[in-house]
Parts: structure tokens; C-alpha cells; sequence
């Protein structure tokens, strides 16, 4: 563990493997880190996060987490599964409208005992409309006795960010044991932190893997200033000797599909290569929108035929059955249906 930082053990070594077959079809050499073969609450990348933040809310003795993010976030969902698997209560409140069903991530917070709160924005800052909501559910589980340890969106914060330096350190061994080790690492860019810790740790840690991040979600101006706050506060927090700022990030911001989560042919072409070629199955919202933009990098000559790569699979599965996704799956997978009367 780096910086003698305490931590869970929930997350054994997750393979790196090579993937032959749309390699061929892509004409560079592709491998895959399984972050999404994670063990507990359906696996995903935000267990590593999770090792430090709930040991650290633990520590702090905690009663009940309360975490934040959209009606179907994936880091709520394995919140909920380390929150229940250690005894306490966990809270998932989004700015979210209701998708009109149990289903897909929610689905199994709920089976797993996790609280979900869900408030109709009213078009104000979400930052300020998250800051009321969590204030008032602190508020009132604090008048009942409990302890509230909260966890920003994504597990994103310094600690958490600590959860993929840990996993820069494994890829680079493992990258080095298959001779990879001057590849080109490629993650989705959501919340931030799996993208900055993986910098962080490659970089300090001196492997010669170079990072290239796809934002799932515009990046605007907002982002800009927080993904330059976020590197400061990792670095001061746990006196990290390096020079890096935010022209050493590569952050590939043209593929996002206009929105965050959105439903997109050119990723459900991504996911269905993925599957029918590899028998890996990606998510709309983060691998398979990473993995469609890295196919158009490609054919833009951003990533040169031959070269050596290592796609990050955070997880995400669950993503595959909410609701507006799963309707556009269906409208194009209907006709391989075959009803026998």
C-alpha cells in the first residue's frame, strides 16, 4: 500500500490479457485489464477506491454511507456491497429523475439493503442541489444516532484516488512480465479518480507506460478546473514529490456522444464487436463509449497500427439493463429472436 495508507483487502490481482482476434481486426496489438472481474456487489473498477474509503469511514466509526451519483451509478451499486458486506447502512442519493422501474443497478442496490433517494432536479447547479439533498439526509440520520461517512461521487477523492495508484504499480509489473512495458494505457475519464490514479502511479512510480483517458462526459470548462484542483489536492495530501500538471494529462475529449450516458449506435456497434469477437461485454456508459472512441482514434491515425495497447475494463455491466439502453438493444436484437407457437 502506497504512503502507509491502510486499507481493505477486496480486490485480488485482476488478469491482463490479450485479445487476439479484434486485434487482428483493428491491426494493433490489444490487451484487456479485467477491473471488471472485481469480486463483490457484480465486480467494477471503484472496489480499489472503496479498499481505502471504507476503512477509512470504519476507522471513523461509521454507522451508515452516504455516497452520490446518478439514478444508476455503478459506484453506488459496489458501495452498497462493501457497506453491507461490513455492517453498516448505505444511502445512495442522486439528482436524478426515476427511470420508471427497479431495474439494472438499482435493482440490486435494493437487493442488497442500500437506500435510494432520488431527487428531480430544479435546474439549478447540481453541485448546490447535491450539497442540500446530502446536508438534509445527514441531518437526519444524525438526529437518530447514526454516524454518516460520506463519499463523493465515484469515490473520487484523494484517498480514493490511491485505490489506482495501487493498480498503476500492479499493471506496470504485469505489463512488464508480457513485454509491454512502453504500451499505451487507455481509461475512460468519468469522476476522475481512476484516471488520475493511474498517472500518479505510473509516473511516480517510474514505468514507462504512457495514459491516454477518454472522457465519457463533455468536458468542459468545470472539468478543466476541477481535474487540475483534484491533482493538487492527491499530491498535497499525501506529499507526493512530482512535477506533474495538467499538461502531462492526455484526455481525449471529442468522443463523448454529446452527453453523459446517452444512448449511441456507434457504441452499441462497439459493445456488439467487443462481445461477438472477444465474449467480453462492455457498458453504454463507460467502456463501451471508451472503447468506441478508441476504434474512431484508430481510423484517425491517433493510435498507429501496430502499437501496443491496454484497454482499462472498469466494469459496469449492470449498465447494460437500464432502461434507455436496454430499449435500443432490443429494437436491434429483436429480429434474432425466434418464437416457435
Amino acid at each position: 500500500m502506497p504512503f502507509g495508507i491502510d486499507k481493505l483487502h477486496l480486490v485480488d490481482e485482476t488478469p491482463l490479457q490479450y485479445l487476439p482476434e479484434i486485434s487482428k481486426l483493428l491491426d494493433i496489438e490489444l490487451y484487456i485489464k479485467r477491473d471488471d472481474m472485481t469480486p463483490w456487489g457484480a465486480g467494477g473498477n471503484k472496489l480499489r477506491k472503496l479498499e481505502y474509503l471504507i476503512k477509512d469511514a470504519l476507522d471513523k466509526g461509521a454507522t451508515t454511507i452516504l455516497t452520490i451519483g446518478g439514478a444508476q451509478t455503478n459506484h453506488g451499486r459496489l458501495t452498497a456491497a462493501v457497506a453491507t458486506k461490513y455492517g453498516m447502512k448505505c444511502i445512495i442519493a442522486a439528482i436524478d429523475d426515476y427511470p420508471g422501474e427497479v431495474s439494472a443497478n438499482i435493482l440490486l442496490d435494493r437487493i442488497m439493503g442500500a437506500e435510494v433517494v432520488l431527487k428531480q432536479s430544479d435546474g439549478r447547479s447540481e453541485s448546490i442541489q447535491f450539497d442540500e439533498l446530502c446536508a438534509e439526509i445527514i441531518k437526519g440520520r444524525e438526529a437518530k444516532g447514526e454516524i454518516v461517512y460520506y463519499i463523493p461521487m465515484g469515490g473520487s477523492n484523494a484517498l480514493g484516488a490511491l485505490g489506482y495508484y495501487d493498480a498503476a504499480i500492479e499493471l506496470a509489473r504485469q505489463a512488464k512480465e508480457k513485454g509491454l512495458e512502453e504500451a499505451r494505457v487507455i481509461s475512460a475519464v468519468g469522476s476522475m479518480g481512476t484516471y488520475l490514479g493511474l498517472l500518479l502511479g505510473l509516473k511516480n512510480e517510474g514505468a514507462h507506460l504512457s495514459l491516454t483517458g477518454i472522457a465519457i462526459s463533455p468536458f468542459g470548462e468545470t472539468k478543466e478546473k476541477r481535474i487540475v484542483e483534484y491533482l493538487s489536492e492527491v499530491i498535497t495530501q499525501f506529499n507526493i514529490n512530482t512535477a506533474l500538471n495538467r499538461e502531462d494529462m492526455d484526455i481525449e475529449k471529442g468522443y463523448t456522444r454529446g452527453a453523459y450516458n446517452n444512448p449511441d449506435y456507434k457504441v452499441r456497434e462497439a459493445i456488439y464487436l467487443m462481445a461477438r469477437k472477444e465474449a467480453i461485454l462492455l457498458d453504454p456508459c463507460y467502456t463501451g463509449k471508451a472503447f468506441a472512441g478508441l476504434i474512431d482514434m484508430i481510423k484517425e491515425g491517433k493510435i498507429k497500427k501496430g502499437e501496443n495497447i491496454i484497454f482499462i475494463h472498469t466494469g459496469g455491466l449492470p449498465g447494460l439493463y437500464t432502461k434507455h439502453h436496454r430499449v435500443e438493444f432490443e429494437n436491434e436484437l429483436l429480429d434474432g429472436v425466434k418464437v416457435m407457437l
